[in-house]
């Protein structure tokens, strides 16, 4: 039932992002290696994202790690990143990466049955690695372009490829069929709480980047592309990646 509903719609994705995605022409991409051809929506985007941070995603933020003791702050995200590990074992899979399927599935089995659901990390303590991987990844191991540069509402920056990829994760995560309503959104809820810890965790380097930097639209993007392409792979990311630089999806 599971697959009979997922690949029609992989498909479907599939062949409309790859169309979708913007190749440069040749001399087009700047030297430090950004295509950014809708830059003016997207720093109407940007604008409307930073607003949005500033009244209503750090303040809640700043909040959740107030209120929530640390323990039960840990524990959501603990339970969060448990139940995105089936997702990381589908693309795994549509990747040809067995070894990230297969800690994936050891992680999640670990810390559903050890861990109460995975509100506790036990693979960790097992030293079983971390491992992450999403579709706009599974995009990029089949060859699909990273096509421009683009900020998304509320969700932040992103690439045509990676845009793409966010989309088809809101459907590759096996917990979304196999649960009935509302247990299928603990998952999200989780995630939602892990985002604003993170927010709180980094408020620094992120309000640096927000409210101090000269340009905000032009160091996030930058910072996003430098770090998107190392976690890829790739050799040509233009720019050296900045040490400092933080995952930045989604203030």
């Amino acid at each position: 039932m599971y697959a009979s509903r997922l690949f029609p719609c992989l498909a479907v994705v599939l062949v409309t992002g790859l169309a979708a995605c913007t190749v440069p022409p040749e001399g087009v991409t700047r030297d430090d290696g950004v295509f950014d051809p809708y830059e003016q929506g997207n720093r109407k985007v940007h604008k409307f994202n930073r607003g949005l941070d500033r009244a209503l995603v750090r303040p809640a933020a700043r909040g959740y790690s107030t209120i929530l003791p640390d323990e039960i702050e840990t524990g959501i995200g603990n339970f969060a990143g448990n139940a995105s590990m089936p997702g990381v074992m589908v693309n795994g899979l549509l990747q040809g990466d067995l070894e990230t399927t297969g800690i994936a599935l050891s992680r999640f089995f670990i810390n559903t049955v050890f861990g109460f659901g995975g509100l506790l990390d036990v693979a960790t303590a097992f030293e079983i690695p971390e491992v992450d991987t999403d579709f706009g990844e599974t995009l990029y191991v089949w060859g699909a372009p990273e096509g421009a540069y683009i900020e998304l509402p509320v969700l932040g920056p992103a690439t045509e490829r990676a845009a793409v990829g966010k989309f088809v994760d809101l459907f590759t995560n096996p917990l979304s069929y196999a649960l009935d309503d509302p247990e299928s959104y603990y998952g999200t809820a989780a995630s939602v709480g892990a985002r604003l810890s993170d927010r709180d965790k980094f408020s620094d380097t992120v309000d640096s980047i927000l409210y101090e930097s000269s340009d905000s639209y032009a160091q996030l993007r930058l910072i996003y592309l430098q770090n998107r392409r190392f976690e890829l792979g790739q050799t040509d990311g233009g720019a050296e990646i900045d040490p400092f630089a933080l995952e930045t999806e989604g203030f």
